[in-house]
């Protein structure tokens, strides 16, 4: 629908948060977010735009208590909620982040709705799931370092290879909830040019209606590359 939107990321921030204010628990808090990646994706769909990047969970955040959590509901509901998204609404999902310390279990449950989905064309989703932009800068010059990979620095398609979005274009616009005005080591490299927005909104209660606002303001910025 929109010719010069074509990738969207958002930073999903806020979960507990909502479930404090709502005296709800951080089980039902972080549920209710996961729900409404969901909606973000439908929404999405229905203006389509072709690729929408999530940070999920933060490599910092990987040690704090609420990770046993995450991982109860992903145990409970990721694939309840991924699957009607592969199999109904023909989205390609890709999960990337550091896999070492992960639970096996959840490691099958990563892999197993990317194998599903890989044929999918009509929505790439990108899920950043225990990941930091440091940590994948170091990642890819141990990988050039063990590899001896030769790379042609010219060559801006053979860069953009060994990063995680990979050809992916650039997100165009940066959506971050929760009200903090920081980019919390996400997606660095691939966020030059892209136009920030944040909203105090927390994350659960993003709704379709903000999330068009914030798209109808980016559509009246008179983009420029440089200062």
């Amino acid at each position: 629908m929109y010719n010069n939107l074509d990738h969207i990321a958002l930073i999903l921030d806020g979960n507990k948060r909502w479930a404090r204010k709502n005296k709800k628990t951080n089980f039902v808090g972080y549920s209710t977010g996961f729900e409404n990646i969901k909606n973000i994706v439908r929404y999405s769909q229905n203006l389509e735009i072709s690729y929408v990047t999530l940070f999920a969970l933060s490599s910092e955040n990987f040690n704090r208590s609420s990770i046993n959590t995450i991982y109860k509901i992903i145990y409970d509901n990721f694939s309840r909620i991924f699957d009607d998204l592969v199999q109904e609404k023909g989205v390609k999902i890709k999960i990337f982040g550091s896999r070492k310390n992960l639970p096996k279990k959840i490691i099958d449950i990563f892999n197993n709705i990317e194998r599903l989905s890989i044929n999918n064309n009509k929505l790439n989703l990108n899920i950043a799931f225990n990941y930091g932009f440091k940590n994948e800068i170091k990642n890819i010059l141990n990988k050039i370092k063990s590899d001896k990979l030769i790379i042609n620095l010219d060559s801006d398609q053979a860069i953009n290879k060994l990063f995680n979005l990979g050809e992916f274009p650039d997100p165009d616009l940066l959506i971050r909830t929760g009200g903090y005005q920081r980019l919390s080591n996400f997606i660095m490299y691939n966020l030059t040019y892209s136009e920030l927005f944040f909203t105090d909104t927390l994350w659960p209660d993003f709704s379709e209606k903000e999330f068009k606002s914030i798209i109808e303001k980016y559509l009246n910025i008179n983009r420029k590359y440089g200062l």
